[in-house]
């Protein structure tokens, strides 16, 4: 097990995933940070963006810079989409481990990238190394890997909700439905009318009905698990909290006579970050702001009404840590061999 410090660079460290990096990082015991980049911000001390981060991060924001990333030997990109993969080769070559929050790496395959981001991909050579960082999925080959494609965070509630029945083969893949609902900070920290308080503040609003960028991202995972793809309808919403995700998942039973509750529990049994809570729970996105814990239950709702045949999860998260910047830590955790756990204990979020 490594135990010494790494030196570590943030890309694009300004925005909400960027800050939420920023103050996981800093608790990290094997973490030193070298490198925090920001075109926006460059010259600017980091603590006077972000002064919770006053006394404990003494560096100034950069511009992006290949060779001094270089020097880094691990780098995260809490960037747009479209900007790690024009770095990320370069980067690899020097030596360094990528850890891409963007959806850059996230598909398997070029084309269907390109007809999602609308651009040809800039190294779809790297498509099929990258792994994809869902540690209760992908956990080993996260230890060896070089690249990794952090989670989007929709697709990490979605797809810890829906694997134990697909594993299992107790659910129809060709009839599932995902109603997800997150908080504003998803949207990232752009200025955004639909995104501001008077628009979202009091409102609820369903968006990318038609097909949402994170769906073909969540039908690889789940084919992987099902054994062939799924058919899933996924629609997101907006409502009007800071931070959280809610995926409430339909599923139809081939088998009604398995016993969900175990089934789930014993699919989570000792993941650190997963919680499986007690039959009939309706766990809230407030009991896991701020932290790197997916909570779950599962249904069976009444048979007189719904049917006998029919399963409903409930998955909440945080989509700025679990959904992103605390799923890059656990999967750096893994790739150097530290505790899954190393500085995800006992956060306090800096975004309400």
């Amino acid at each position: 097990m490594s135990q010494h410090s790494i030196r570590v660079g943030v890309v694009g460290a300004n925005g909400y995933t960027g800050i939420e990096l920023l103050r996981l990082l800093v608790n990290h015991p094997h973490v030193d940070i070298r490198q925090v980049t920001s075109r926006a911000e460059a010259g600017q001390p980091v603590s006077a963006s972000l002064p919770q981060l006053a006394g404990r991060l003494d560096l100034a924001f950069s511009a992006p810079d290949a060779a001094a990333l270089a020097e880094c030997e691990l780098v995260f990109f809490t960037t747009p989409n479209a900007t790690a993969m024009h770095m990320t080769p370069a980067l690899l070559e020097a030596g360094c481990r990528v850890i891409d929050l963007s959806a850059d790496f996230r598909l398997h395959d070029a084309a269907v990238w390109s007809d999602w981001y609308g651009e040809a991909h800039a190294c779809p050579e790297l498509l099929g190394e990258a792994v994809y960082g869902l540690p209760e999925l992908n956990r080993e080959a996260v230890r060896q890997a070089r690249l990794v494609a952090n989670p989007g965070c929709y697709p990490t509630a979605v797809s810890l909700a829906l694997l134990p029945l697909l594993e299992a083969a107790v659910a129809d893949p060709a009839r599932l439905i995902a109603d997800a609902k997150s908080g504003v900070s998803g949207a990232g920290r752009k200025a955004n009318l639909g995104t501001q308080f008077c628009e979202a503040g009091e409102n609820f609003k369903a968006y990318g009905a038609a097909g949402h960028r994170h769906l073909p991202e969540i039908v690889q995972t789940l084919t992987a698990a099902a054994g062939s793809q799924p058919v899933l309808t996924f629609v997101p919403h907006l409502v009007p909290m800071i931070r959280g995700i809610h995926a409430t998942i339909y599923a139809e039973l081939n088998d009604t006579t398995v016993d969900l509750q175990a089934l789930y529990e014993r699919r989570y049994a000792g993941e650190p970050f997963v919680s499986v809570e007690a039959a009939g729970s309706h766990p809230e996105t407030r009991m896991v702001r701020g932290s790197n814990h997916c909570r779950l239950a599962v249904h069976r709702p009444d048979a007189a009404y719904s049917g006998a045949s029919r399963a409903v999860v409930l998955a909440v998260i945080d989509n700025l840590v679990k959904g992103a910047a605390g799923q890059a830590l656990q999967n750096m955790n893994l790739m150097y061999g530290w505790p899954e756990t190393a500085g995800l204990d006992n956060q306090v979020a800096l975004i309400p």
